[in-house]
């Protein structure tokens, strides 16, 4: 992008919108399209999208959702700013040890926005596999992941198992999911075949927000109105099971993670829970249609564990960033300038930006 000669970073998606040429205002720039509705605002919401007012009936029903929803949940402040200091420090250690390459490599999967630290047990998921969705996902073979670091279970783990959170030995598999503002997790439930339930995650590094029932769409990147929004502070511990761990999705929306954020999410994997063999981590060398066995393994494609993100080429993610930035600070930034790399950005209104998707599966 730095050799293309364009210094405005509204020059550049112009020049990828030529569907757009025809609404021009005067000067020469691109006119404003109407402002996104308030997030909640159901009743404008569905007037906007069907011209009439939400029945009484549609409210009951997206209450009486709501509530089964919250019956799910159990949320608890047990972290103190103390302790979520020390915790951190141990997450920048996993950081670091990752960067020098000392983990294993199924142990990290990195992407634009977010890092994943798969601990004692990992498993393929989204675009790893050939054959997607729900029911696909399958544990790594024993041993391809780093075990659960000591300090998970002194620190963090010890202290859920005291306040009865979780019985002791409940966890086996611990990710820690590292995420830059503007990241996010669609739309999703934690695969059922894979878990057992309740899922524990502890937030770290700043507060942010889970939300139930969204629905997602891309290019531009569009996220529907919550079902329940569930703030998620620092320190606090969230505890999913019955209707708001397996008959509801949940997701991480960009506009929520305004800083950097870190998650550790404590689970336990079932003992049926279907893994891959270990001839199968390398299929992405054999030949379309090689069939491992009468247990049709997933094959997987080629991991992209130690891909580190271009900046350069990943303009689309900056878009996130400055437009939560600008929508945090109520519009004060425009006309400031920011730098990606050695990218000069003239921060304009929102729809001078085109928010393309950085966002990942749980």
């Amino acid at each position: 992008m730095a050799g293309t000669g364009y210094t405005d970073l509204r020059e550049k998606l112009k020049s990828m919108m030529p569907y757009r040429d025809g609404h021009k205002g005067s000067g020469g720039g691109l006119t404003r399209e109407p402002p996104e509705p308030p997030p909640y605002d159901r009743k404008r919401r569905h007037q906007e999208d069907s011209g009439s007012e939400p029945s009484d009936y549609e409210e009951q029903k997206e209450e009486e959702e709501a509530r089964k929803v919250k019956s799910g949940i159990r949320q608890l402040r047990l972290f103190s700013a103390e302790e979520c200091a020390k915790i951190e420090a141990r997450i920048e250690d996993v950081v670091s040890r990752a960067e020098k390459g000392l983990y294993k490599e199924h142990t990290v999967d990195r992407a634009p926005l977010r890092n994943k630290y798969f601990f004692g047990e990992g498993y393929t998921y989204g675009s790893q596999l050939q054959r997607r969705g729900p029911g696909q996902e399958r544990l790594y073979p024993r041993g391809e992941v780093d075990a659960i670091p000591e300090w998970v279970h002194d620190l963090v783990i010890r202290k859920l198992v005291e306040h009865r959170v979780i019985p002791e030995g409940f966890v086996n598999s611990a990710v820690i999911n590292d995420y830059q503002p503007g990241g996010c997790i669609v739309s999703h439930v934690d695969p059922i075949h894979i878990f057992e339930r309740p899922i524990v995650s502890v937030s770290f590094f700043s507060d942010s927000a889970l939300c139930f029932g969204c629905k997602f769409q891309f290019k531009p990147i569009r996220v529907s109105e919550p079902v329940l929004f569930l703030p998620v502070k620092r320190g606090s511990v969230t505890v999913l099971s019955g209707y708001a761990a397996d008959e509801i999705t949940h997701c991480i929306r960009p506009q929520d993670i305004k800083e950097r954020r870190a998650v550790i999410i404590l689970r336990k994997t079932r003992l049926d829970a279907p893994r891959l063999e270990t001839k199968s981590l390398s299929s992405s060398v054999l030949p379309p249609g090689y069939n491992s066995g009468s247990n049709r393994d997933q094959i997987l494609k080629p991991k992209r564990s130690h891909r580190k993100a271009d900046p350069d080429a990943a303009h689309s993610n900056l878009c996130s960033c400055v437009k939560l930035h600008y929508e945090s600070n109520l519009g004060r930034e425009k006309g400031r300038v920011c730098y990606l790399g050695k990218v000069k950005v003239v921060l304009g209104s929102f729809s001078d930006l085109f928010w393309f998707p950085s966002c990942t599966h749980v």
